[in-house]
């Protein structure tokens, strides 16, 4: 039940946690196809690279990393939402237009899947994104492999909306950008399907 686990951004001193985490999410069966990065580049990395990358996660506006945590402190889920400021450049190098989030690493472990966490994690990442201020963050989006449709059936059903592009990978592959509008008026939540 996803209601035995606190959703929580993560604390800056938390870093072999989220290296552990992280390594777990690029064992899975699915990471191929999920993920950029490879378990054996993040073996490569040294302890000072997941330190900042925690710390980053943790404080300021850039990113914020969201964990769902058991009650004996193992953690089961995450998604980070990063910030790309508006007239600055997007991971392709495209300019941007108005800030927006671009949500990565989601991964909830294989026994936690369907339980809800997911929608929570969402929940939460979202709701930050909206809260930042002058400026607002305008909209929120995630890339995912056209070989991954039990992902994009989530973020349907969760609400986003394939927005039309298509990046091309290194593999011949492409990956769609999804789209989440931030809600109109004042107390607009995060999602209207979370749960769903």
């Amino acid at each position: 039940m996803s209601d035995d686990y606190v959703i929580r951004a993560v604390r800056g001193d938390e870093w072999e946690k989220v290296k552990e985490l992280r390594l777990v999410a690029l064992r899975d069966p699915a990471a191929a196809v999920a993920f950029l990065e490879t378990e054996e580049g993040a073996l490569a990395q040294g302890d000072a690279y997941w330190q900042q990358r925690a710390a980053g996660a943790a404080e300021g506006r850039g990113a914020r990393q969201f964990i769902a945590e058991a009650a004996d402190g193992r953690w089961v889920g995450s998604v980070t939402v990063l910030i790309e400021a508006q007239g600055g450049a997007d991971y392709f190098g495209e300019p941007i237009e108005q800030q927006q989030g671009h949500v990565v690493g989601v991964f909830v472990r294989p026994e936690q899947r369907g339980s809800g966490l997911v929608e929570r994690l969402f929940d939460a990442g979202l709701e930050w994104a909206w809260s930042l201020e002058e400026p607002a963050t305008e909209r929120v989006r995630l890339f995912v492999h056209e070989d991954n449709p039990r992902a994009e059936s989530f973020y349907r059903r969760y609400g986003f909306e394939a927005s039309g592009l298509l990046i091309p990978l290194e593999t011949g592959a492409k990956e769609r950008e999804y789209v989440y509008v931030r809600p109109a008026g004042p107390g607009a939540g995060a999602s209207g399907a979370s749960g769903a």
